[in-house]
């Protein structure tokens, strides 16, 4: 896997048809159509791939599955973050026996943990790890916003870089700033607005959820970022601001971009819908709402 990791690395939904069947054909149609779509790696098992409320043999089976489909063609990345570090361990060795190439860490979740107490995790984890791990900051779902000095030990515990989803534009200004001197350490945005100014400020990339729908977009955002091409980051810009606004806002609660990801990759004919416990999938009315945006953004349809 060459280093750093860079450009779009979709954090993928996960096809399923009950709470423990995976959609196989829709998870084939998924990754060909991120791929078409030129992404740069897939990262299985995070949020949005409702990776806590699925049962361990369930996330096996997507990880072989989702190696065997890939072939190598772009790295495959494996969120391991549990509540019980054994069960983090499983997961890791499963992912490298299955052949992953990377993992993906965040603090374990329901416990309020302290820095320090993070960065003594990481000095238990972190040694027992098969394979290279990025990091992952997600205070929304883990209670602990990761400071700069738990990033770096994590580095010194051999981390290749950190996925920043805390939205926090200054700490990821930070972040760029203090990784600078590490050419190797990857710096990735999981906010998608953030993706130009990343890229423009000396980070590496974004994992983008849109990028399941309409990876086109976002590659061409990258692109266009790594190109300093000011114009036509304004234009593509416009495209992801209209799925914040239409997509993304569908539904009253927090579950809403999730929903409405699934929703869309079921009416374009992609996967199914359905979400793991406690989550629901649109009903009629949303489902409909849903086909009017992507009338709307017919353009980005026919591209992917």
């Amino acid at each position: 896997m060459k280093l750093p990791l860079q450009g779009i690395i979709p954090p993928v939904v996960t096809p399923l048809t009950s709470s423990n069947k995976i959609d196989h054909d829709g998870l084939e149609r998924l990754i060909e159509h991120m791929l078409t779509g030129g992404v740069h790696g897939l990262f299985m098992l995070g949020t949005t791939g409702e990776a806590p409320s699925l049962s361990y043999s369930l996330r096996k089976e997507l990880i072989r599955k989702t190696c065997e489909l890939v072939k190598k063609r772009v790295p495959v990345l494996v969120g391991i973050t549990d509540t019980s570090i054994e069960g983090s361990f499983e997961i890791a060795r499963y992912s490298a026996d299955a052949g992953a190439d990377a993992l993906v860490v965040a603090a374990p979740y329901y416990m309020p943990i302290s820095q320090e107490e993070m960065r003594d995790y990481l000095d238990v984890l972190a040694p027992g790890l098969p394979l290279p791990f990025l990091m992952y900051n997600m205070p929304s779902c883990t209670k602990l916003h990761m400071s700069v000095e738990t990033v770096k030990k994590s580095r010194d515990l051999g981390s290749i870089g950190i996925k920043d989803s805390s939205g926090d534009q200054y700490y990821l200004y930070s972040l760029i700033e203090e990784f600078k001197s590490s050419p190797d350490y990857a710096i990735i945005t999981g906010t998608e607005l953030f993706l130009p100014d990343t890229i423009l400020n000396g980070g590496h990339g974004a994992v983008a959820g849109g990028a399941n729908m309409f990876p086109g977009l976002y590659v061409d955002l990258y692109n266009a970022a790594v190109a300093k091409d000011m114009d036509r980051i304004a234009i593509l810009r416009q495209d992801v601001l209209k799925i914040y606004n239409t997509i993304y806002s569908l539904g009253r609660h927090s579950s809403r971009y999730l929903k409405s990801t699934k929703c869309v990759l079921s009416v374009m004919g992609i996967c199914d819908d359905y979400l793991a416990q406690p989550l629901r999938r649109h009903g009629n009315a949303e489902r409909q709402m849903i086909e009017q945006y992507l009338s709307e953004l017919k353009h980005l349809v026919a591209q992917n």
